[in-house]
């Protein structure tokens, strides 16, 4: 039974994406990759809990991208030295951290660290981790109070901390700023590849700068 996937697509918006049937675009992901367009061919995209979670549709060239536009190595993916060639990125929270498929599991994917975590084995497993505890795998509550604050968030967008989480930036809605999506993830990676050999403790110091300064 997939109560909880039933539970989630119940609470989510209409579908971001027109109807699908099921996609050869998957057939390289295994298991996973038949449950997820089974789950895009219900409800090809959403979004749910008042936008803190984002799954992508199947295609999608305007924002939110859909799933083959945004694991274009071309986008963001390739602008990490870590190799993600392997990795397919379907889904993410209000901060921009990803739900992707790794192998044979379903992992989160800190965009500041590049560092994955297992999370479940099947679709459903996913939706049940996120339904049991969806403050904590979406950022509801910060999305939620942004929103009353400056209104919706504009589709496409995500909530950018600054300064990032890793950096000592505070979980707090007055360190989050309104972010394009593909954006948000370029600055992240640009992060991420600054940081991936320093020891922990290092000082890290932000040098901002405008096109004038040459």
């Amino acid at each position: 039974m997939d109560a909880r996937l039933d539970e989630l697509l119940s609470i989510a918006s209409e579908a971001i994406g027109e109807p699908i049937a099921l996609s050869e675009f998957f057939e390289g992901w295994g298991e996973l990759g038949r449950q997820l367009v089974e789950m895009l061919s219900r409800k090809n995209g959403f979004y749910a809990f008042e936008s803190a979670l984002l799954v992508r549709p199947l295609r999608g060239a305007a924002s939110p991208r859909g799933v083959v536009e945004w694991n274009s190595p071309a986008l963001w993916k390739g602008e990490y030295h870590d190799d993600l060639g392997s990795v397919l990125f379907f889904a993410e929270d209000i901060f921009g951290c990803q739900f992707c498929i790794r192998g044979d599991e379903i992992c989160t994917f800190d965009p500041e660290t590049a560092k994955f975590e297992a999370m479940a084995l099947s679709v459903e497993g996913w939706a049940s981790e996120v339904m049991s505890d969806y403050s904590l795998h979406t950022g509801y509550p910060l999305a939620h109070e942004w929103q009353d604050l400056h209104g919706s968030l504009t589709r496409g967008y995500r909530l950018l901390p600054v300064p990032p989480f890793v950096t000592g930036g505070k979980y707090e809605v007055e360190n989050l700023f309104a972010t394009p999506e593909v954006e948000g993830m370029s600055f992240r990676a640009f992060l991420s590849n600054g940081i991936r050999d320093l020891p922990d403790g290092a000082k890290i110091i932000f040098k901002l700068s405008s096109e004038s300064d040459g």
